[in-house]
């Protein structure tokens, strides 16, 4: 049995903030094409068999919420769950035939959108079979109280090998697993202050200087931004247009997904001196410039992202939630996608230089300090009418090599996230093997027809291909909605449109198709 272990101010806040329309839960969903020779629905019991195993269980799939007389409002602590259910938590669930991609995402939209039980451990995972070409899926969802999008990544890693000839008995929700998981990690070195009490009280006192100074500069730095002195740098609230992406959400939601190969968006980055993640953003961006034109609803200041980082250490598998973020600007008043893409590089370097040099200690404490106002704004339900951002773009570093769940190939790996009032669609992409697999989950009522920004996305990336002189990509005959089977499949949004224009480059084997 574990000792009760207290929530942090991070962890309690997404509890606290929840409500119907507003699930705080992390989830993603895992496509996986059957090995050769096994019987689906065969293969599928014996996974969910071994899922289901009695054993002792680590934080925190055995673990439940605890609270006090003030509910969510005091001291909460995660306590040993004395009537787990795995039953109740590992599901099974088959697609009406033909079981396409569309009726795949249906269903993920309808099992995100849904709380979980609080008197329970914080999380749901779903076998789904039915799939076309010998495919089937895996969604989980856990609480966000409970981990961050890197955190999830390592808990779900125990599950998968890759050997496509091992078979894990283990269940991956076991404390023994998460320790031989832990064990393949490379360990971060840790400072160990010296054992002479004047020199431990002189770094101390030190240290707790450096805090002083790096956190003055930052909010320093931070009300430049609304005097009009720094422009470089973005901060929530400032000049954040209004627009029907930022409005209250309801609990009805929408997800797709597509897969693009990583080299092609790191070759867009680096011929603009810049990123991935700068090339990333810059898709996001030239999507929602095309989503917000198309409906005649594109404002002339820019529209910001939120774009997390993580704070977590190599071989940290115990924090709930270890992440900070920068403020980007995304440049969608700009036209021309070179002054775009430079505008968002430019906006991205000055966020970093803001936190470089600080610890997470101070990260952590700098965030606390000017983002308190988010919670209360949202307490408040005022966050629809002053929103702090305009969306959530979120990368998430996944798994480098192919996986494999006890031989079955993991053909894609799409994170679905959160949206809240103020920023009612948020991208989420993890990069996985040689593949970004993007995950967009929105507000139904608030984004409609949200599979346009896949076929956007695609868009904005040929955009910026052509725009920086990489070789065009020829033009082909639109693909029928029954079109020939690619190598490999993975999820992506419903049109066939989509699909003609992803295959502008032939796809590598971890490319995806289209649903939704």
């Amino acid at each position: 049995m574990s000792t009760p272990k207290k929530l942090s101010l991070v962890d309690s806040g997404f509890l606290i903030l929840e409500n119907r329309r507003i699930p705080q839960h992390v989830g993603s969903v895992a496509l996986f094409t059957l090995p050769k020779g096994e019987d689906e629905t065969e293969f599928l019991h014996g996974l969910a068999d071994y899922l289901k195993q009695d054993v002792e269980l680590c934080r925190p799939f055995g673990h439940v919420l605890k609270t006090g007389p003030l509910g969510v409002l005091g001291p909460m602590y995660w306590e040993d769950d004395k009537a787990m259910d795995l039953e109740y938590h590992v599901r099974h669930s088959a697609l009406p035939k033909p079981g396409r991609y569309r009726e795949l995402f249906a269903l993920v939209s309808r099992l995100h959108g849904t709380l979980l039980d609080r008197t329970r451990p914080l999380w749901e995972i779903h076998l789904i079979e039915g799939l076309q070409n010998r495919q089937f899926a895996l969604y989980s969802k856990m609480h966000h109280s409970t981990v961050d999008g890197v955190g999830g990544t390592h808990l779900m890693r125990q599950m998968y090998s890759a050997d496509p000839a091992e078979r894990i008995s283990r269940s991956p929700f076991s404390i023994e697993a998460a320790e031989a998981y832990r064990s393949t990690l490379a360990p971060v070195k840790r400072f160990s202050p010296s054992k002479s009490d004047y020199r431990a009280v002189s770094e101390f006192l030190s240290e707790q200087f450096g805090h002083t100074v790096n956190i003055s500069r930052a909010i320093s730095q931070f009300a430049g931004v609304w005097m009009g002195r720094n422009t470089r740098l973005s901060v929530p609230w400032h000049k954040v247009p209004k627009t029907p992406l930022n409005t209250r959400v309801d609990g009805a939601r929408r997800f797709v997904a597509q897969s693009w190969p990583i080299e092609r968006v790191k070759a867009v980055g680096k011929a603009f001196d810049g990123t991935l993640n700068d090339a990333v953003l810059a898709m996001c961006s030239g999507a929602l410039r095309r989503y917000l034109l198309a409906s005649g609803n594109l404002p002339d200041e820019s529209l910001k992202a939120m774009a997390p980082i993580s704070l977590r250490a190599t071989d940290d598998l115990d924090s709930s939630n270890a992440v900070a973020f920068i403020a980007a600007d995304l440049a969608t008043n700009i036209s021309d996608p070179n002054r775009r893409v430079r505008a968002i590089h430019e906006s991205m370097q000055a966020g970093k230089e803001q936190l470089h040099g600080m610890t997470k200690t101070e990260i952590e404490l700098y965030l606390t300090i000017t983002q308190s106002p988010m919670m209360l704004v949202a307490l408040l339900g005022l966050a629809g009418k002053f929103p702090a951002f305009s969306t959530t773009v979120s990368n998430v570093p996944g798994p480098r090599e192919q996986l494999y769940w006890n031989g079955a190939r993991m053909d894609g790996l799409y994170p679905a996230s959160i949206v809240v009032d103020g920023m009612a669609v948020n991208f989420t992409l993890q990069s996985n093997y040689d593949r970004l697999d993007f995950g967009i989950i929105a507000c139904r009522r608030s984004v409609p027809n949200v599979q346009r920004l896949i076929d956007y996305l695609e868009e904005a990336l040929v955009e910026m291909e052509e725009a920086c002189g990489l070789k065009a990509r020829p033009k082909r005959r639109r693909a029928a909605p029954k079109a020939a089977k690619p190598k490999r499949k993975a999820a992506a949004g419903s049109s066939a449109k989509a699909k003609a224009r992803t295959k502008r480059k032939a796809q590598p084997k971890g490319a995806a198709k289209t649903a939704g």
